[in-house]
């Protein structure tokens, strides 16, 4: 019975440990970094994958949202530092508003659909996909739709590629049993 109750105790500690470890993965993420303008290269794309499919759906889109609002409270957790609200307003917004639905489906495809390497490869693709089709929209809105993909698009198609690979063969190669389940 104390067993129990001390797993109880626990379990938010954890939580909350595996949420800042989340956050902290994703502010590392922004600072890898290749400056582009209007939008820089970065690895935060392969992070938010990872996160939501390594702790499932829910707690990575906690971590997503976690730690875009940090940025918007103003802590430099972005690329380059940035944060602030200028930050969902200004050329990188799209992306940013992309990726806490992009995480929680990632946790979605990696439980369900996205079980073997090429699968989550092509699941990978896809939210890569939906990241860069977003970031696109709301770039265009600021510099018209030709400008937008061939800034915010085509530079970053062959990084997405790279990315969904590395991510596919990062999830194959931690044993299940340190996944979240939801």
């Amino acid at each position: 019975m104390q067993t129990t109750s001390m797993t109880d105790r626990l379990a938010p500690t954890r939580q909350i440990a595996l949420l800042l470890a989340g956050v902290g993965v994703l502010t590392a993420s922004s600072y890898v970094a290749v400056p582009m303008v209007p939008v820089p290269v970065t690895m935060q794309t392969l992070a938010v994958l990872l996160v939501g499919a390594l702790a499932g759906p829910r707690m990575g889109l906690a971590m997503i949202v976690s730690w875009l609002a940090l940025a918007a409270f103003g802590l430099p957790v972005l690329s380059g530092g940035k944060a602030g609200l200028l930050a969902f307003t200004g050329p990188t917004a799209g992306f940013l508003l992309a990726f806490p639905v992009a995480g929680y489906l990632a946790g979605v495809a990696t439980r369900s659909i996205a079980r073997g390497h090429v699968s989550r490869f092509a699941s990978f693709l896809g939210l890569h996909g939906l990241i860069l089709l977003a970031g696109w929209a709301w770039l265009a809105t600021l510099v018209g739709a030709e400008a937008a993909f061939l800034a915010g698009v085509a530079p970053f198609l062959v990084g997405a590629v790279i990315k969904s690979a590395l991510a596919a063969a990062i999830i194959a190669a931690i044993p299940g049993r340190y996944r979240q389940r939801g």
